[in-house]
């Protein structure tokens, strides 16, 4: 007579020495994209030891019985606002012009520290209970140094893998890049480690007197790389890429976020100096920065990794992400070729490549590709179980790629390690004060709902827009304006 196992206790896991997720599918996300049934996966310190059918393991290894499950490589999120998820979902029917007015010309200066902590808080919660081991941080609220402490505390309190992309869209990226706070902080708070990563958030405008330039040298100073919104209508364009790279500053490190309406020559220009972008799909599809990238990028050789944006508009979980990027990208090459009279019989793009995207290509981004992105002993334990087995979507896996692109969901996400520590374990959190992070956010809530006062709070959901230059240049540190597309 069979047996249903029986899964360890938390304690019993956060007390064994070793790890072993046992008969699972497992998908290996190595160069050769080995995918192993029936495989075995062992996790001693921090690090996987081993891969394979029926492992020997050392003597107080738990067992993680992954039978009717997929294994696999922890999730990387390229580009996610974490403190804008105290908000969550207020902003589902907002255009980009009206993220723009709420967030830059309004409300979001009214963000207080502990504001940014609880939706950092929260964000870092919800990445690892979807699998997502590794999150960039995009942290463009950072109005003072104070806020930005907030948000690495928040960081720090939760077990997963980040990196903190500071930011401040209310100030000159030149001028808070060399300010005497921010070098401060960067000395107190970014010692850069394997759990922590450090960037540089800010954006081009295409000003032709190429005032962001101070801030590439601050970052090129501080051995940090840039992240920056590129090919975004109506904010940043071509000439922002022309700019960065006939200064020297497009680098294999620089990270393009959405990419999204650029020119060929702009792709030419970021695939000639090895960057990679970051496609964030629901977003372009809702938001108009332009038609989901993928498609576009796939052509010129950029490489790609994904992102879920912010939670004020769309879902935190790289699932969302890896759907809605392949069914835009399918979507435009069929258009594509029915505007030719033609007909595509074979898919140009595969669910095996979006789950590429959303691991190893996130950890090429970021640089840690050498130590996450893929299950191969000596890396970082960062792994990942999907099972569910009251889930009538989670049986048969035939097709373990389809499965966890168009099947698998948030519910399905059993077991996640991060750092060979296990943060969740048969679909529940472990160690994590969800608690803690529902009281920050409702207190921050109700800060921003009593400072709009209830008539403001309301028209937020869909902002008007003020006679202002936001459709020309959304952002209120410069005076510099361009207006091709509000013209157009």
């Amino acid at each position: 007579m069979s047996t249903t196992p029986i899964e360890p206790t938390k304690d019993e896991i956060t007390a064994a020495p070793a790890i072993v997720l046992r008969r699972g599918l497992v998908v290996t996300m190595d160069a050769q994209h080995a995918v192993l049934p029936e495989a075995d996966v062992l996790i001693v310190g921090d690090k996987i030891e081993a891969i394979g059918p029926n492992l020997s393991v050392p003597d107080g290894t738990v067992e993680i019985d992954a039978s009717g499950g997929i294994v696999m490589p922890g999730m990387i999120d390229t580009h996610r606002h974490m403190w804008q998820t105290a908000m969550r979902g207020y902003g589902a029917d907002w255009t980009l012009t009206q993220y723009f007015v709420w967030n830059y010309l309004e409300h979001g200066i009214k963000f207080r520290p502990e504001d940014i902590y609880a939706g950092n808080l929260l964000s870092a919660i919800e990445a690892v209970d979807a699998g997502v081991t590794t999150s960039v941080d995009w942290s463009h609220g950072l109005a003072t140094v104070d806020h930005a402490d907030a948000a690495v505390d928040a960081l720090e309190s939760v077990a997963g893998r980040f990196v903190f992309a500071y930011g401040n869209i209310h100030a000159a990226p030149w001028e808070w890049t060399n300010s005497a706070d921010f070098r401060s902080f960067v000395d107190r708070r970014m010692p850069r480690s394997d759990m922590l990563g450090f960037q540089l958030a800010f954006d081009v405008t295409g000003d032709p007197a190429f005032p962001e330039r101070a801030a590439f040298e601050a970052a090129r100073e501080l051995g940090a790389a840039v992240t920056t919104h590129a090919g975004v209508w109506g904010a940043t364009n071509d000439d922002g890429i022309r700019l960065m790279h006939e200064n020297g500053f497009m680098t294999p490190e620089t990270v393009y976020v959405h990419a999204a309406s650029l020119s060929d020559d702009s792709y030419q220009r970021i695939a000639a100096t090895g960057g990679h972008a970051s496609v964030s799909a629901e977003s372009e599809c809702s938001c108009g920065q332009g038609y989901p990238s993928s498609w576009a990028l796939r052509r010129h050789g950029v490489p790609i990794s994904l992102s879920v944006d912010t939670s004020v508009w769309f879902s935190g979980d790289a699932f969302s992400a890896m759907r809605a990027t392949l069914s835009s990208d399918r979507a435009r090459e069929h258009h594509e070729a029915h505007a030719k009279g033609e007909t595509v019989t074979h898919l140009g793009v595969r669910a095996e490549d979006v789950v590429n995207w959303g691991t190893r290509g996130g950890a090429k981004a970021l640089g840690l590709d050498h130590l996450v992105g893929s299950l191969e002993p000596g890396k970082k334990a960062d792994v990942v179980l999907i099972k569910n087995d009251e889930s009538p979507a989670m049986f048969p896996l035939l097709h373990p790629y389809g499965h966890i692109v168009f099947q698998a969901q948030r519910a399905d996400v059993h077991t996640v390690v991060v750092n060979g520590k296990v943060l969740k374990h048969d679909g529940h959190l472990v160690d994590i004060d969800l608690a803690k992070a529902r009281a920050a956010v409702a207190s921050t809530v109700d800060h921003i709902r009593g400072e709009l006062g209830e008539q403001a709070w309301a028209a937020g959901m869909n902002p008007e827009i003020p006679e202002s230059k936001v459709l020309d240049n959304p952002y209120t540190y410069t005076e510099y304006a361009d207006s091709s597309t509000h013209s157009a």
